[in-house]
């Protein structure tokens, strides 16, 4: 998707009208259309980039301060007790609109206690499985300039809008109570990312 065809590119132009709530020199805010709580509001850098991966790291900083920014002033003036900042990044993530953004979702005390458990199943892992993940992440540790490019080259290839093939079946990480087929296929996840 080019800049031209981007709705939020629209919205920051003035092309798209938007109920905005916060501008400065990195951001633009706006109120969600579809609102998860009163106060729901989208934070959209003004530079485009489909992804987080894509930012310019010299604006990185400044649009987290505008978050932060947006989403103090959202708890005040909705009187909310506090707020979650969601970012997904490529469809198979939720990510719907691919130009970067942030949701700031005041919270109340009367909702309930909601955290992310209730947007993603827990997925219980024997501690084999965790030591192995643990590894992976470890081993892709970015330690100069070119590996950190390299492996951002890489997760914006990984983080398309649209999946490049068919998405195979989800897997069940739900426990089980014995070793059960579930758990074996746990197992026969391939860890070479």
């Amino acid at each position: 998707m080019t800049e031209n065809q981007c709705i939020f590119c629209g919205i920051i132009a003035g092309k798209i009208p938007a109920k905005k709530v916060y501008e400065d020199s990195y951001v633009i805010a706006i109120l969600d259309i579809n609102p998860r709580n009163p106060g729901h509001t989208l934070v959209i850098p003004k530079d485009h980039a489909g992804t987080i991966f894509e930012m310019k790291n010299e604006d990185i900083g400044n649009v987290f301060q505008s978050v932060r920014n947006v989403a103090v002033k959202a708890i005040n003036a909705m009187k909310a007790q506090g707020a979650n900042i969601v970012q997904s990044n490529g469809a198979v993530a939720g990510q719907m609109v691919p130009h970067v953004h942030f949701h700031v979702i005041p919270r109340f005390a009367n909702e309930g206690p909601v955290s992310i458990e209730a947007v993603l199943q827990v997925k219980k892992m024997n501690e084999e499985m965790l030591d192995k993940i643990a590894e992976k992440i470890e081993s892709a540790e970015l330690e100069n300039p070119s590996d950190i490019e390299k492996g951002i080259e890489e997760a914006v290839e990984r983080a398309v809008p649209e999946p490049k093939k068919p998405v195979k079946e989800k897997t069940d990480f739900s426990p089980a109570k014995k070793k059960s087929k579930k758990e074996e296929e746990l197992e026969e996840i391939d860890f070479n990312f």
